[in-house]
């Protein structure tokens, strides 16, 4: 049986740093150990997205078991777009088969944001019952309806999640429903804005959301002041203030400067109560994520 060092590191309070590649759409398997292999001994675990951006690409769980034949720990994402519970129950299976041993439950793109805008989605369940789904194939060694699931699966089970500047009476409904259906860590949507951060964690603290929950929370090393003005205005959920993209503007070389400013925000995120880790994602700009790393772990 396989363990997840993520797990044993975040029980033991460690500070995580995971990064988050998409596999190419490729049937050579080199080309995504080739993506990959910088990061091994950097990222304590590293993501494999599911369909990202409703593109097609090499299918995650292949991804996810290259990377432990190579000795990087993976976290296997998965959507509920593609797939209708038996094919989302029967990818679970195969996945605690292959011994992956972190899994990660989002809703998935709109294919309509995607480079096959006719794809049907399917949506036959949510992330909340896909977690419980994990959950009861763990623990209950079933199928919510009951149907027997053989063999043991050790997963640890993470979610998305979505930091917001707390309005008043707004409480966070939905993570809580998750964590009450088997969740047991959260990687967030990009939020760098500390602030903002610390009163949302507060708040999701006051609502009942334990305070050794697991928060690791999304961070990029930017590549330019036009995609930092992106991420801010049109990917949803992300949280860039204008602080950041005016200190792109004014940088003379903005991808040196994304880069510190992202190990800048992994130090402060490391002080704050509640914060167990950074997700680090660099959407076209990968090559980036392994230079982040290095120097945070040097602590340059």
């Amino acid at each position: 049986m396989i363990t997840s060092t993520l797990r044993n590191k975040l029980a033991a309070h460690g500070f995580v740093l995971t990064a988050e590649i998409t596999p190419p759409l490729s049937t050579n398997p080199q080309d995504l150990i080739e993506k990959v292999a910088p990061l091994r001994g950097l990222a304590d675990a590293v993501n494999v997205t599911d369909g990202a951006s409703a593109r097609a690409h090499m299918e995650a769980i292949a991804a996810a078991s290259l990377m432990l034949e190579n000795e990087i720990e993976p976290v296997m994402q998965v959507t509920c777009r593609d797939r209708n519970r038996i094919a989302l129950q029967s990818l679970l299976v195969g996945a605690g088969a292959l011994g992956i041993p972190n899994l990660m439950f989002l809703t998935g793109d709109d294919p309509k944001m995607g480079d096959q805008p006719d794809a049907k989605p399917v949506f036959d369940i949510d992330s909340t019952a896909l977690t419980a789904t994990a959950a009861s194939i763990r623990d209950a060694h079933q199928l919510l309806h009951g149907r027997a699931v053989g063999g043991h699966a050790d997963y640890f089970i993470g979610i998305g999640d979505m930091p917001q500047d707390p309005k008043e009476g707004w409480t966070p409904k939905s993570l809580l429903k998750k964590i009450e259906a088997g969740a047991q860590f959260a990687q967030t949507q990009f939020c760098m804005d500390t602030d903002v951060l610390k009163r949302y964690l507060a708040r999701c603290h006051e609502c009942g959301v334990a305070k050794d929950f697991p928060f690791i929370v999304g961070v990029a090393p930017l590549a330019s002041a036009k995609s930092a003005r992106w991420i801010k205005e049109h990917l949803f959920g992300s949280i860039v203030p204008d602080s950041i993209v005016e200190r792109m503007e004014g940088a003379a070389d903005q991808k040196a400067e994304g880069r510190a400013i992202c190990v800048e925000l992994i130090r402060e995120l490391s002080e704050i109560p509640g914060v167990a880790g950074a997700h680090v994602m660099a959407p076209l700009n990968e090559s980036s994520l392994p230079l982040v790393l290095e120097a945070v772990r040097k602590g340059k």
